[in-house]
């Protein structure tokens, strides 16, 4: 059964009157959470859209881009996305479910995080008011200031991305040290861990994109130490 049609079963209950916020709260184990990331991903999407007023063509390639969609799923994805826009549940409550839901998987949480990140950049403009939304989700979700601001680093393209700050480290860090993190960071990421994670098979393409940014961060501070 693809994860789509999975999603499909889990909207079923809707039916029966659940919200959204309803189904985050049954869908708790694997491989369940797998189809929780991906709703959370389109709900949090649709209620990001409403952040910048509207929904371009873009960012709707975006989210194809994370999430492989057969045409005979795009009416269950759109399903989710419109019951999301329409839902009177604000976003911090999807994201306190969701939080919830991933408690002591912050990993999973950021994975999250880089999706949205990912749509909200679809159509070249980082909107004031995405940026607010995605500060509070980070908030809601226990995401550090810091990791929040290197998360910010990779993705809006203001300027050159500081290569400290994409790794999570302070220029008067020994090399050494910087060293350890970026080793713990390509661990992290490999497709292998992120799958144990219940991470879509879809979604860890984004890791491909993390994975650039972390070695090239790494790159940039051996040549600057020399």
């Amino acid at each position: 059964m693809s994860l789509w049609s999975r999603i499909s079963d889990a909207l079923a209950a809707l039916s029966a009157g659940e919200g959204l916020t309803a189904i985050f709260d049954k869908l708790r184990a694997p491989p369940e959470r797998s189809v929780a990331f991906a709703i959370a991903v389109i709900a949090l999407g649709a209620k990001m859209a409403k952040a910048d007023g509207h929904v371009t063509r873009d960012e709707v390639t975006a989210f194809r881009e994370v999430f492989h969609i057969a045409a005979k799923d795009e009416a269950g994805a759109a399903r989710v996305f419109n019951l999301a826009r329409t839902d009177v549940a604000g976003f911090e409550e999807y994201a306190t479910r969701i939080h919830a839901m991933f408690a002591g998987q912050p990993e999973t949480l950021t994975d999250l995080m880089e999706g949205l990140f990912h749509i909200a950049m679809a159509d070249g403009f980082y909107h004031p008011n995405e940026d607010a939304f995605l500060e509070e989700v980070a908030h809601i979700f226990s995401i550090s200031d810091s990791d929040f601001r290197a998360l910010r680093a990779r993705f809006v393209p203001d300027a050159a991305p500081d290569p400290y700050s994409v790794l999570g480290v302070t220029p008067d860090m020994d090399v050494d040290a910087m060293r350890t993190v970026w080793r713990k960071l390509v661990r992290e990421n490999h497709p292998d861990a992120m799958m144990a994670r219940g991470v879509p098979e879809e979604a860890v393409r984004l890791a491909e994109k993390r994975m650039i940014d972390i070695n090239r961060a790494w790159e940039d501070i051996q040549s600057e130490r020399g």
